[in-house]
């Protein structure tokens, strides 16, 4: 993103110039669209990451001769500590966990940790990016044990399972993984997410259609860019089904002579209602029936099948899991990354 500095005293006090190449995508994703915390972020850590001796407070961006941005890098906030007597740490907390077969279950936070961010391991996955999914999934389990005092397991938000199951799924590198995910627990510990002062909820998706997007229920929801998602060999999914198979998965009787209309698309693009002959479905229903990765979906009938085209995988809400590595890939840390996918929030951390 920056390909040179220096240093320039105007009179009164020293300025740091950066220049950056607009010719470099990544750059005008974070100059010209991301908020000002995180361009800030992002040019800390180019400061640091550079043994870049300078101690001042003001940043000049310049591209093309013109300054863009003027950053006050000292301005931007760190983990805040929440002074307790109670002790959240990863391995005194406990968390009972609701099961599929409703039964309770006890485990630490470490133990929910590690289960829950297993099942979001993806190829490569940087260390940044799994520092900002533990101190979501952390977040979630302090919500819910306030809230409820247990976490169901059926509500779709996260995926426990214990670490041991994936020891066959990761035969060769199972050791390495599992100290990758201890090393990013042990380093976010205590830390959490507030949005004025109420815990959020962790909203995370695999990928996305290009963007994430707000919500009206969830102000620290937003809509951003996360062009990377359209890259990302999870972005696009195929299924056909014959009519035999379609029509045991959702309970219907439909032929190649009849009709599928979508009656209704939410503000993503999403499917919220849609008819197939002379039923009504939701689209969570029919997402479920035909276990299709998301609702922003094309659908075409063939004389002897029907094929859907889903577009991302998950909700599109929060933080995208492929989208926050790739900003971990261009030297976002955590923070950087969660202030990138949700608005107004505070990361905070029980002491």
């Amino acid at each position: 993103m920056f390909y040179r500095y220096e240093i320039k005293n105007n009179g009164k006090e020293n300025i740091l110039y950066l220049y950056l190449n607009m010719a470099y995508e990544f750059s005008r994703e974070l100059v010209l669209d991301v908020n000002h915390d995180e361009i800030t972020r992002r040019t800390k850590n180019f400061i640091k990451n550079n043994n870049i001796n300078y101690d001042g407070d003001k940043v000049y961006l310049v591209i093309d001769g013109i300054v863009v941005k003027t950053l006050d890098i000292n301005s931007v906030n760190e983990p805040e500590e929440v002074n307790t007597e109670l002790s959240y740490s990863n391995d005194k907390f406990l968390i009972t966990l609701k099961l599929d077969d409703n039964k309770f279950i006890e485990v630490t936070m470490r133990d929910f940790l590690l289960g829950s961010l297993s099942n979001n391991m993806i190829l490569d996955m940087e260390e940044e990016t799994i520092k900002s999914l533990a101190i979501l999934y952390r977040t979630y389990a302090y919500k819910e044990m306030e809230d409820k005092g247990y976490i169901d397991m059926n509500d779709g938000i996260c995926m426990y399972k214990p670490i041991s199951y994936y020891k066959m799924i990761w035969i060769d590198n199972f050791n390495l993984i599992k100290s990758k995910l201890d090393e990013a627990i042990n380093y976010t510990d205590c830390m959490f997410i507030v949005y004025k002062d109420k815990y959020i909820l962790p909203f995370i998706h695999l990928c996305n259609n290009g963007f994430t997007y707000g919500h009206k229920d969830y102000p620290y929801l937003k809509k951003s860019k996360s062009l990377w998602d359209i890259g990302s060999p999870y972005y696009m999914d195929i299924k056909d089904f014959n009519y035999e198979q379609f029509n045991n998965n959702l309970k219907c009787n439909i032929t190649n002579a009849d009709t599928i209309e979508i009656l209704e698309i939410d503000y993503k693009g999403f499917v919220k209602r849609i008819k197939i002959k002379d039923k009504i479905y939701t689209g969570e229903e029919f997402k479920k029936a035909l276990g299709l990765n998301s609702l922003n979906i094309s659908i075409i009938m063939n004389k002897h099948y029907i094929r859907i085209i889903s577009r991302g995988f998950g909700n599109c809400l929060g933080l995208s899991i492929y989208g926050a590595n790739e900003l971990a890939k261009n030297d976002l840390n955590y923070i950087s990354i969660l202030f990138y996918y949700f608005n107004n929030i505070k990361i905070n951390k029980y002491v």
